[in-house]
């Protein structure tokens, strides 16, 4: 009776017994290996055994010595075989095997006998295991036929000897660089591998020499290069030469630009992507010089390959987020691609919609994404999230169409980084615009409800404290919250807790009620829960210590540490109990010093959930915290400002050093954050010596040195300047850093005790006009307008001079005032004659500032602007303008 057929397609474990590598050990396959010893050898029966040693060494099996070197000696053995199949093998376990020097002079010979056979297949092999295996000794004996193997006619050949002259490059660059004028003919030759591999080798030969790049770069872009890789290469090639050698003052041009332009009139599509992608990733790349590349990367868009629509649609997602005006015409090719079958393609193609897209459209894409989020995998619905996010802050006023959007799929099925996009962007978007706070946080408070993710719930809870009871019905909250401490786990309880407990600090009238609902936790079967509870309730309801204010308790509860943790976690470690209690003031204030290593570690910077919850201000907060503790500057009051960091040395030199600027109403404090990077030195005393000669306004008044600064460090050092109250006072300032070098001994890491006193100069920095104006955004600018009393409005005209678009003008304008720009009125259209600017801040005084600026661009790029500006000052109005009428 026939036995019936067996279907494997479907079966796993049906196709995992055909697997010839199933179940295979390491001494069953040494065993086998035998048979390379036989004398009648059959190549079918070594091959196979080879396979299986390749196999394991790849799954990273490892070899005793004894074992790799029994293996090795017997395989030598088989290249008395004649069979071409077997002698590739023999080459590959060879490669894998590294064998040590005194081993590899056993298979030397053979292999020069290959190197110089008739058989190309055997030349090329061999070059490529002798050049892997073999150290610089022996490498000079064979460099004359490794030169004769890179001009050889078989470009089998010459592509191996090439490549392997590329991996020697790394342990003998003397050696290779003798090949210059061999590897400089292969360049010419018209085998499309061995010119590519040709011009790599040339490229890494010369790459340290910025002149002999820019010379072969130059040859090249002449019409040399037939081969679509090689081509390839030589416009990133050509990028890096334009990239360091940056763009010509004088004439605007770029050097190889027009190479660039006509590599997308190539015939061959990997050369013409690479080239418009090389040019939409230029620094300062204008709208005129993007348009030819976009234009390419549109005609990709309909291409009928997935591959280049893949390519097309992530170059223009990437240029979308510089240029967006400039992807704009592509919008109607990117809607077609929602539909793709490739997902991947879709999800870049609506995040890129959203980039784009203009206020109108908002609508519009909301719907075809809502079709498109269940038919794809989480890693893309978070970039999809994220692209929301942007899309809701550029247009504040289409919040409630995206904020129902968000959660209505924050209540789908999906996992923890999924869930926590959600999350926080709504969290951020309800910092961010004051009208989404109220329905943002209900949909919180829906989704804890039935949140799965301990974390999410208590992070939640936790923001919850903090902004709930700032609403116009905190009460409303409370229903949300205590189910929380009736239904979820001890750690979501305790979250629940702390969070009640703040909605009774902040809002007295929901106290008493509150107090009801704590008094039930105390019957918690969770420790932690009914500490909570206890402390809460006697803090809160119990009688104030004398000396103590209810803000004292609030403070305790609720505040931030005015310690750093790391100082804290340090001072508990070292402290050793006694019948002195612990003394949290004797936890030292000071930043301490970040190693240099960790400073540079790259990371994303914490968003949502995971970020300080008061937005930029919490930037000056730690600042304030560092600032007060200082005692030379504790008596300057409220810090308004804190710049950004701004660096006063280059790259890679001796100390590295920044400046941030701290801006109050009658000081400004300069902060230098420095840091040593030259081994085997401590710098002492480290101060810095500012001139301020061209900033007469200001009068230093106080100064901290930094006391040490040991190597891969940074620390601080600050110097403080007084100038007229509330006045935007602007100047230059020339800074020299002066310090006491001492030598450390590297075996001890003790520091000589003498010392050098020296000094380095650092740039020269300005205070400005815009210092003094905090980036505050408005979500509706014309409520905010009308809202302003019209008397403080000041309106003039101005004329900017020639510029080369109106983008550039716009941009001027935003960075002289240093507002914030509202409504993404900051974007240009493309050739637009006329635009309007929307900007919104804080000057300092705490005084808002709306500004409505209308400029105008005529024949000869001669650009006008109106500029209207209406603040809660008359004076500060006034102030804006002569700003500008001084920039």
């Amino acid at each position: 009776m026939a036995q019936p057929l067996v279907k494997k397609d479907d079966d796993q474990d049906d196709e995992m017994e055909y697997s010839p590598f199933l179940g295979i050990e390491k001494g069953a396959v040494l065993q086998e290996a035998r048979v390379f010893n036989d004398p009648q050898l059959d190549p079918r029966r070594c091959s196979q055994v080879i396979t299986k040693l390749l196999y394991l060494l790849n799954q990273g099996e490892t070899f005793t010595k004894n074992e790799a070197t029994g293996v090795f000696f017997a395989v030598t053995k088989l290249f008395q075989s004649r069979d071409i199949g077997l002698r590739r093998m023999v080459y590959l376990i060879i490669k894998e095997l590294s064998p040590s020097a005194d081993e590899v002079i056993i298979v030397t010979s053979s292999l020069m006998k290959d190197m110089n056979s008739k058989t190309d297949m055997y030349r090329a092999n061999a070059i490529r295991v002798l050049c892997r295996i073999t150290d610089g000794t022996l490498l000079t004996q064979i460099e004359r036929y490794l030169k004769q193997a890179i001009v050889d006619k078989n470009p089998v050949v010459a592509s191996a000897a090439l490549v392997s002259g590329i991996h020697l490059l790394q342990t003998n660059p003397e050696i290779v660089k003798r090949w210059s004028n061999e590897v400089q003919e292969a360049v010419q030759s018209r085998a499309a591998l061995v010119q590519f591999h040709a011009l790599s080798l040339l490229h890494q030969i010369r790459q340290n020499d910025r002149l002999a790049v820019s010379k072969l770069v130059s040859s090249l872009t002449k019409g040399t290069v037939r081969s679509p890789l090689a081509q390839c290469l030589l416009i990133r090639y050509t990028s890096q030469v334009i990239r360091e050698s940056g763009v010509n003052t004088q004439t605007g041009d770029r050097p190889f630009f027009d190479y660039l332009e006509s590599c997308l009139r190539h015939k061959a599509e990997m050369v013409i992507f690479e080239a418009a992608r090389a040019i939409t990733e230029l620094s300062g790349v204008t709208s005129r010089e993007l348009t030819p590349a976009i234009t390419v990367l549109q005609l990709f868009l309909s291409s009928s390959k997935p591959v280049l629509r893949f390519a097309a649609v992530r170059t223009l997602n990437k240029v979308a987020m510089t240029h967006p005006v400039a992807v704009t015409n592509c919008n109607i090719d990117m809607e077609s691609l929602i539909s793709d079958q490739n997902r991947s393609i879709a999800t870049l193609a609506i995040t890129t919609l959203l980039k784009t897209g203009n206020e109108s459209s908002v609508d519009r894409l909301m719907k075809q994404i809502t079709n498109f989020m269940s038919d794809i995998a989480d890693e893309f619905k978070i970039v999809v999230v994220e692209a929301i996010r942007s899309l809701c802050l550029k247009f504040p006023l289409k919040y409630r169409a995206l904020m129902n959007f968000l959660s209505n799929i924050l209540r789908e099925e999906g996992g923890f980084e999924y869930k926590k996009a959600i999350v926080d962007s709504i969290v951020i978007l309800i910092r961010d615009i004051p009208d989404a706070k109220e329905g943002g946080l209900l949909h919180l408070c829906e989704f804890i409800e039935d949140c799965e993710f301990t974390y999410l719930s208590t992070q939640i809870l936790h923001f919850l404290g903090i902004e709930g009871p700032k609403t116009s019905d905190p009460s409303k909250y409370i229903r949300y919250i205590y189910n929380r401490v009736i239904l979820e786990n001890a750690t979501v309880r305790a979250s629940a807790v702390s969070t009640l407990a703040n909605f009774g600090a902040m809002v007295d009238s929901l106290k008493p009620r509150i107090f009801v609902l704590l008094r039930r936790c105390l019957f918690d079967s969770d420790d932690e829960v009914r500490d909570r509870a206890t402390l809460y309730l006697n803090t809160l309801g119990g009688d104030v210590l004398v000396g103590e204010t209810d803000k004292d308790v609030k403070d305790f509860l609720f505040g931030s540490l005015d310690v750093p943790l790391v100082n804290l976690e340090i001072s508990l470690k070292n402290y050793e109990p006694s019948e002195e209690a612990f003394d949290i003031d004797s936890v030292p204030k000071e930043v301490k010093s970040q190693p240099l290593a960790e400073k540079k570690a790259p990371g994303k910077k914490p968003t949502g959930l995971g970020a300080p919850l008061t937005g930029p201000t919490s930037t000056v907060d730690a600042y304030e915290k560092v600032l007060s503790s200082i005692p030379e500057f504790s008596s300057f009051g409220k810090l308004f400002k804190s710049s950004a960091p701004l660096e006063l040395t280059e790259a890679e030199t001796e100390y590295a050093v920044n400046i941030v600027k701290h801006i109050y109403e009658r000081h400004v404090v300069f902060q230098y954050n420095c840091t040593n990077t030259i081994p085997e030195q401590l710098l002492e005393n480290v101060t810095v010596i500012v001139d301020a000669s061209d900033a007469e306004e200001f009068s230093e008044v106080a100064s901290k040195p930094l006391r040490s600064l040991p190597y891969d460090s940074s620390g601080q050092t600050f110097v403080a300047f007084e100038k007229p109250d509330g006045v935007p006072s602007v100047g230059k300032f020339s800074n020299i850093l002066k310090f006491i070098v001492k030598e450390v001994d590297p075996t001890s890491g003790e520091a000589e005790e003498d010392g050098v006193e020296d000094e380095y100069q650092l740039e020269d920095f300005e205070v400005v006009a815009a210092d003094y104006m905090l980036k505050v955004g408005v979500s509706n600018f014309r409520n905010a307008w009308e809202s302003m009393d019209p008397d403080y409005e000041r309106v003039d005209e101005y004329g900017l001079g020639v510029r080369e678009s109106l983008t550039e003008a716009v941009s001027a304008v935003i960075n002289i005032l240093g507002m914030q720009p509202c409504e993404g009125t900051e974007v240009v259209s493309n050739n637009s004659r006329s635009h309007t600017c929307l900007l919104s801040g804080v000057f300092i005084g705490n005084v808002k500032v709306l500004v409505r600026l209308s400029f105008g661009i005529d024949g000869p790029k001669q650009v006008a602007m109106k500029l209207a500006v209406r603040s809660e000052d008359q004076a500060i109005s006034d102030t804006i303008h002569e700003i500008i009428a001084s920039g």
